[in-house]
């Protein structure tokens, strides 16, 4: 018998699998202009994502910087011992999970609601303006931030103070008011970053055919009507998709916006796991103790962003994976 004819006499899926993977390759080979420019953006996440998870490992040991991860000595559980173990514990869960409901209730429909509004202004000059004076914000430092809050809500020189003192009230130190932290510190994320976020939504919106909107107005459908039953469903994959990984990042309420308002007045309500981790990793060089914190971070996280996903696949049919 011939080699051709074994191979006629060889199984069809030996035969398919042959020409699957052929077909990939010639995929492959014709766009290969395509998977070049990947390369850079492989390149970034293997070494800047993926092989710094390696370092991981001093969680589990009392990291010495002069004897490095390999052999610093192994210590279990021990660090994450200290952290569920550490007095205020669970104010700092607390605070944390407090000030992400704050982001997810307040500062993720935010803009949701902008881009909408946006999309119906039907004068394109004056749409451009206001689509990049909201935008300019995103790219102010939080120190710059802080800097405009404080000469707005000072005591002594803040504008809103002196409004209201012109209105014959009293001041309101809002920056020091513990009961005022953190609608303060969310208020201030939504106005920074509001308007680069509505650049997502707005691509949504560009997405949808107006031949719905034609047909909505033939049938007699309002604004309102076309709001709810076209735009909304229209936008609803992509803010599932990016409430998910809202969710996904809850433990994360970013460590820069809390810590630039943080003083010690507020230090009871803004005390975060944020900043707990810069005062025994920077400061005290805890690095062990810090990395530990970090990978609990990361489960809860990950937890919650897989039951999120489940529940937004059976009620929505829409999920991440």
């Amino acid at each position: 018998m011939t080699k051709a004819e074994a191979a006629l006499q060889q199984p069809d899926r030996f035969r398919s699998g042959s020409r699957r993977k052929d077909s990939f390759l010639t995929f492959v080979w014709k766009h290969r202009p395509l998977y070049i420019m990947l390369i850079p953006c492989l390149v970034y996440f293997l070494a800047f994502r993926y092989v710094p998870l390696l370092g991981s490992v001093i969680a589990f040991k009392d990291y010495n910087i002069f004897e490095g991860f390999l052999q610093s000595e192994w210590v279990g559980l021990k660090w994450f011992e200290q952290l569920f173990t550490y007095p205020q514990f669970y104010r700092l869960m607390k605070n944390t999970l407090i000030i992400s409901a704050y982001s997810i209730v307040f500062a993720f429909p935010a803009p949701i609601i902008l881009a909408c509004l946006l999309n119906e202004l039907r004068l394109m000059a004056f749409k451009r303006t206001v689509q990049t004076v909201i935008y300019l914000p995103h790219f102010l430092s939080w120190t710059i931030v802080y800097g405009l809050s404080y000469m707005m809500f000072s005591t002594q020189s803040g504008m809103f103070n002196q409004f209201l003192q012109e209105l014959g009230g009293k001041a309101v130190n809002l920056l020091q008011a513990p009961e005022y932290f953190r609608s303060l510190v969310v208020g201030a994320g939504i106005w920074k970053e509001m308007g680069w976020s509505t650049i997502i939504f707005l691509a949504g919106l560009a997405g949808i055919s107006p031949s719905l909107y034609e047909a909505a107005k033939i049938d007699g459908a309002g604004r309102w009507k076309q709001f709810l039953y076209i735009t909304m469903p229209g936008l609803l994959p992509t803010i599932t998709i990016l409430l998910l990984l809202k969710i996904g990042n809850v433990m994360d309420v970013g460590f820069e916006q809390i810590y630039v308002f943080l003083s010690p007045i507020t230090f009871s309500v803004g005390d975060v796991l944020d900043t707990y981790s810069y005062r025994q990793g920077i400061i005290s060089g805890q690095f062990s103790l810090t990395t530990a914190i970090g990978l609990f971070k990361s489960f809860i996280g990950f937890a919650l962003l897989v039951f999120a996903n489940r529940v937004s696949r059976s009620t929505t049919g829409e999920s991440l994976y």
